[in-house]
């Protein structure tokens, strides 16, 4: 078999708002400066397709032993991907990305060729693979088989039941300790919604038969389901009348669009709060704190009005928090994945299949779109779980 091409979606530079000459593009030779916050395709990232892979393995490049090859057929693309493309001197709780070399991400691949007995071919793992279309992999303790019994579409494992559903259920469980007539405030999204006519866009919502799509910021949809479901009053916020009828769909009380409604109002209205799930930061998290009962609980799961920002939003009345005796939870859903993820693979995707948890999920067809994708959620644009399609089976 011929050598195919292998595309790849390569970090260039750092969106840090400074001058910065970046890699070139393998096509190019020259560069100019840039100067941007926000990650921008082709400047910051670009999409390569200069390299191949021989996908025989009879070839001329046979697999070592121990090794596996796989076909990357999904990836997720996250909000906190944008902290990894910093300054690698800065230390943070995830390592930065690797300028010219691709962005890796959490995704589903099927093995095609494999001289690893951890697997064979024609199985589906979950793990994090690079932003290319074939890697061969070494380590089979950094990926799980999926078996998928409940039929779900590959992507779901990147969302409702991956790491965003994860953080979901592990922050609830941890941190928001709730009691039944309590309020919760659910920061569930942001950003404008994505007109339907772009073509290498689809949507996907999930109910129990599978058969539609997916809206809003996958962990705080989820949160407003569980909320929900231990009897709470929920309050969620979106930023877009689409969105804000999706959260109320899946249950929220009170939805509504924090562009074109003042947050103090809505929560002077309506609460005050007990629970606050907190996925913006900023002048939102300091209406929360304002408007928080005694004894609230706010668990600090993103900031992402802070992401792209060199002017980061001063909180004001910190001093509340001793006041009022807040407690407020930083967490990474990593640090809690060993208590509570047998639970979770036991009963979500069941969950989802059945339709107790519902989701949306945005899908951006091509490697070569993952850029865009990006830039979507850290706008705030996407609509749903935002996953990369890279190929069909």
């Amino acid at each position: 078999m011929a050598p195919v091409k292998n595309g790849r979606y390569l970090y260039l530079a750092i969106p840090d708002g400074t001058p910065v000459h970046p890699l070139t593009h393998p096509a190019n030779t020259n560069a100019a400066p840039i100067r941007t916050e926000f990650p921008e395709p082709g400047k910051t990232m670009v999409y390569d397709d200069s390299q191949t892979i021989d996908l025989d393995q009879d070839g001329a490049t046979p697999l070592e032993h121990g090794t596996f090859l796989v076909k990357v057929l999904v990836l997720s693309v996250d909000p906190y991907l944008r902290g990894k493309m910093r300054d690698p001197k800065i230390e943070s709780y995830t390592p930065a990305f690797v300028v010219g070399e691709p962005l890796y991400n959490y995704g589903i691949g099927v093995v095609l060729l494999s001289e690893n007995a951890a697997f064979k071919p024609g199985d589906h793992l979950y793990g994090v693979f690079m932003f290319q279309q074939y890697v061969v992999e070494s380590d089979p303790g950094a990926f799980r088989v999926i078996e998928n019994r409940e039929g779900l579409p590959w992507s779901v494992y990147l969302g409702v039941c991956g790491m965003p559903g994860e953080t979901a259920m592990y922050g609830w469980k941890e941190h928001a300790h709730p009691n039944k007539g309590e309020t919760a405030f659910v920061t569930a999204g942001a950003g404008t919604h994505i007109e339907h006519s772009i073509p290498h866009i689809s949507y996907v919502l999930g109910f129990a038969d599978r058969a539609a799509s997916r809206a809003s910021g996958p962990v705080g949809s989820t949160v407003i389901q569980l909320a929900k479901a231990d009897g709470l009053k929920v309050i969620a916020s979106a930023g877009s009348d689409d969105k804000v009828a999706w959260l109320s769909s899946i249950g929220a009380d009170v939805a509504f669009n924090y562009k074109t409604v003042d947050t103090r109002a809505v929560l002077e209205r309506e609460g005050p709060i007990d629970i606050y799930w907190d996925n913006v930061g900023g002048e939102t998290l300091e209406a929360a704190i304002e408007y928080a009962a005694r004894h609230a609980r706010f668990t600090e799961c993103g900031m992402i009005s802070q992401y792209n920002t060199a002017q980061p939003y001063h909180i004001k009345n910190l001093k509340s928090i001793v006041g009022k005796e807040l407690s407020l939870s930083g967490f990474i859903v990593t640090s809690l994945r060993a208590k509570y993820e047998a639970e979770f693979r036991a009963t979500f995707p069941r969950r989802v299949a059945e339709g107790e948890i519902r989701y949306r999920e945005e899908r951006v067809h091509g490697l070569g779109n993952a850029g865009r994708a990006i830039v979507d959620v850290q706008r705030g644009r996407n609509f749903g779980k935002s996953v990369v399609v890279v190929a069909d089976e």
